[in-house]
């Protein structure tokens, strides 16, 4: 378990891969500019917008075939960045043609394709604006935030300058999102909105 005992003992140096090992449960811990930070437990309303999305997206995680395909997905994956940098994503996704091999490790060493973090309100600056840039330096070409407070999907690209936002949409929309433009997303379904009958 994370403890103030743990952040007291790190706080004079950078946190490493080795200090997040030594935690008694590091799953919902990371290590954001050499300091460990808890992730917020998830709301019922966070599980339901990460559940739903890895659904939606279902088709991609697979081999190119009849269907989009051509991705590796994951939930709760730790990925490092720098030794400094260890970030445990809600949803990271690896183009299948960059990275043959299925991503393995604890964290994973390779960097994502596409990023997405569910807003959860009591880290919101982490969420929107800590690791974007922890992102942005690895230059992770695409980041997405699902905000199940606002309903709202966000969808942002990298630039040298910074993430830009080229899409955003709330509930009753229905968007083609990069990179999964190949399917038709309806945003209402991450936040509890009934799906098609079809």
């Amino acid at each position: 378990m994370y403890t103030q005992e743990v952040a007291a003992t790190t706080a004079a140096r950078l946190a490493t891969f080795e200090d997040l090992r030594a935690l008694e449960d590091p799953d919902r811990v990371e290590i954001i500019d050499g300091a460990l930070v808890q992730k917020a437990m998830p709301s019922v309303a966070h599980s339901r917008s990460q559940t739903q999305l890895i659904v939606e997206l279902g088709d991609f995680n697979r081999r190119h075939g009849r269907r989009p395909g051509g991705w590796w997905l994951f939930a709760e994956i730790h990925v490092e960045y720098r030794s400094h940098q260890i970030c445990c994503h809600d949803i990271a996704g690896w183009r299948r043609d960059r990275v043959s091999e299925m991503p393995s490790g604890w964290p994973v060493k390779i960097r994502p394709d596409w990023v997405c973090e569910i807003v959860s309100p009591s880290h919101e600056k982490r969420d929107m604006v800590d690791k974007p840039s922890v992102l942005h330096t690895a230059e992770v070409p695409h980041f997405w935030l699902v905000n199940p407070e606002e309903k709202m999907l966000f969808v942002q690209r990298w630039s040298p300058a910074g993430y830009t936002t080229i899409l955003s949409a709330s509930s009753g929309q229905t968007v083609r999102a990069e990179p999964f433009e190949a399917i038709e997303l309806r945003v209402g379904v991450l936040f509890g909105e009934p799906e098609d009958d079809d």
